[in-house]
């Protein structure tokens, strides 16, 4: 029985494919299309999405889905989190350029899925933070938990009314209650 075999994608290649209705990461030379989403993914990201984005006004911006030019290991890697924080300072350097973020921002919050689970995501964290992303949220709606991933740290898991704050987000100070509060309406 003979196989096909699949070349792999170049990240100019990758990043010259049409743009389809799906967003697709670079993951070891392929474009693997991103899990749509559910209900309380959708509205886990928008509640922190509208959090952030107040909290952004002067300070940057937040990205929903917005695909960042990373590498993992020696291989580009083009992956797509759920929402980013890049600040003015790294987002100067863009000019206003479109297209994926070309370098590492500050924060990287990806939202579990039904079908995802939290030792594969934060397997994906663990990569982020490799790749130079300082901060990655990794948010659990069912378990309405916000797991926060350093270098060089052990993760920290907020839940209920734990204040989740930090020296690289000033003046940011949030809740897992805050963020799930009428995200799960029942449970």
């Amino acid at each position: 029985m003979t196989q096909a075999v699949t070349r792999k994608l170049t990240l100019n290649e990758f990043l010259s494919l049409p743009e389809g209705e799906t967003a697709c990461e670079l993951i070891d030379g392929a474009a693997v299309p991103k899990v749509s989403s559910h209900r309380f993914h959708s509205r886990t990201c928008l509640a922190l999405s509208r959090t952030l984005e107040n909290w952004a006004l002067s300070r940057g911006e937040i990205g929903v889905e917005w695909a960042v030019v990373l590498s993992r290991g020696d291989k580009p890697w083009v992956p797509v989190p759920d929402l980013l924080y890049i600040s003015n300072d790294r987002l100067s350097s863009m000019g206003d350029e479109d297209g994926p973020c070309p370098l590492p921002p500050e924060l990287a919050i990806e939202v579990i899925s039904p079908d995802q689970s939290f030792g594969g995501m934060a397997e994906k964290a663990t990569d982020y933070l490799s790749a130079g992303i300082s901060r990655v949220w990794i948010v659990d709606p069912k378990a309405k938990t916000i797991t926060v991933f350093m270098p060089e740290k052990l993760p920290i898991t907020y839940r209920e009314d734990r204040v989740l704050s930090d020296e690289l987000l000033p003046s940011l100070a949030l809740t897992a209650q805050d963020v799930f509060r009428g995200v799960i309406t029942h449970g």
